[in-house]
């Protein structure tokens, strides 16, 4: 865990309500300063850039945001143009649209808007995801993966942006079904926690390590740190896993988690 760094971070499990009450992207307004707010939109995720970051834009603005900028990196060459920080200067909070979270990794990683994201970060600014904007955040993500009962070798994961370590998140979670390739994650590294985000609903991750739930449904945290019986090294790929035991945790609205010590907060 990055306990130390200053920086906060608002995870969504996609499907955010943009219509009615909006709690989750009002509440990354007010975290990134409300009326004296300045957003920077990335769109990298998205193979339609203008239209989700337009969508975004008057949202954010409608939410009472004094600024809103869109940025639609298309390519690696745009991420290392020299002088891409100055586009950040004043930015008080960033916001990952969904899509897929390959593009944004492979865009992004390694390149100096990367590296600016990590200093913004670092100094305290919130960078919130969306969807695929949520699964980049972890040093290791879920790329793809069959749902239901856990098997070996039926996910793909990769590196992330690397924001938020040892834990690997997953998103859509309960309406997609998702339990089975949280737990086949896990075990390969049951250091790792599992955190299952659904839709309408975030986690706020504070710079203790420390998160509160935010939304209408629920977030799973899935720790297989106390399991002493497993098959992961043992199994044929597509073979059924063991993993036992595990603790679970699930959290609704104005809940929270201690991701250092592994315990729910009230």
């Amino acid at each position: 865990m990055a306990e130390h760094v200053e920086g906060k971070l608002l995870i969504i499990g996609g499907a955010e309500d943009k219509k009615g009450e909006c709690k989750i992207l009002k509440r990354f307004v007010q975290e990134s300063g409300g009326r004296e707010s300045r957003i920077t939109i990335l769109t990298a995720a998205t193979e339609l850039p203008r239209e989700v970051g337009t969508e975004y834009k008057a949202l954010f603005l409608e939410l009472g945001a004094q600024e809103v900028q869109v940025l639609d990196v298309s390519d690696r060459t745009q991420a290392n143009t020299q002088g891409i920080e100055k586009q950040f200067e004043k930015s008080t909070g960033v916001f990952f649209t969904g899509g897929d979270q390959l593009r944004i990794t492979g865009l992004l990683g390694g390149t100096l808007l990367g590296r600016m994201l990590q200093q913004l970060y670092e100094k305290g600014v919130i960078i919130a995801g969306t969807s695929a904007g949520a699964s980049v955040m972890s040093d290791t993500m879920i790329v793809g993966g069959d749902a239901g009962t856990p098997k070996k070798n039926t996910l793909t994961m990769a590196p992330g942006l690397g924001l938020l370590r040892g834990v690997v998140i997953d998103q859509h979670f309960a309406q997609r079904g998702r339990i089975g390739r949280l737990l086949s994650a896990i075990s390969q590294n049951p250091y790792v926690l599992g955190v299952g985000i659904d839709e309408d609903t975030a986690i706020l991750v504070q710079s203790d390590a420390r998160f509160s739930v935010v939304g209408s449904n629920t977030v799973t945290v899935v720790d297989a740190s106390p399991s002493t019986i497993t098959n992961v090294s043992e199994t044929t790929p597509g073979e059924t896993l063991v993993l036992s035991p595990i603790s679970m945790h699930v959290l609704s609205d104005g809940y929270g988690f201690d991701l250092k010590h592994r315990v729910s907060l009230f």
